[in-house]
């Protein structure tokens, strides 16, 4: 079996749970950030992780999923800054998933990751008090995704494996 994981990650945070994911996998595996990818052929089964963004994958990513997940089993894997039991997260998640239009998802993992400097200051200038919110939790990200975090990536992408594998 041929493992890809497949990775967007601006701040690091995602490729840290890509590099979790896939030192748990044990088959014929590579890993590669999204933008090095023409598509996704050769393999069995892809995980694909990618941050959120606007309450859905990042725009690189969701292009990405349109266009190649056809025909494919994938396993996403999200980085996030919201807190994992959010009421909408869940919503969040599925726009995830719609993006990987045809394909067969397996399975989505979710995680916090640290929201950005730069991405808490746009949102304290908007006009939306929710978003002024988030910016103003900013501190409640830092260091995530942590040691926890990071193992529960690593489980989940064991299960996984065990999951499909048979």
């Amino acid at each position: 079996m041929k493992i890809l994981v497949a990775y967007m990650s601006q701040t690091g945070n995602t490729k840290k749970v890509a590099e979790a994911i896939y030192r748990e996998i044990q088959a014929d595996k590579e890993i590669k950030a999204l933008k090095e990818l023409d598509g996704l052929e050769g393999h069995d089964l892809y995980f694909v992780g990618f941050p959120m963004h606007a309450f859905g994958p990042a725009h690189a990513a969701k292009v990405f999923l349109e266009n190649h997940a056809a025909g494919k089993d994938i396993v996403l894997f999200i980085t996030h800054a919201s807190h994992e039991d959010s009421e909408l997260i869940q919503e969040w998640l599925g726009n995830c998933r719609a993006a990987a239009v045809g394909g067969n998802v397996i399975d989505t993992f979710h995680c916090q990751g640290e929201l950005s400097e730069q991405v808490a200051e746009m949102l304290k200038k908007s006009d939306d008090p929710q978003m002024v919110a988030w910016a103003e939790q900013r501190s409640e990200t830092l260091g995530q995704p942590d040691a926890a975090r990071l193992e529960r990536a690593r489980v989940f992408a064991r299960d996984t494996m065990k999951q499909y594998s048979g």
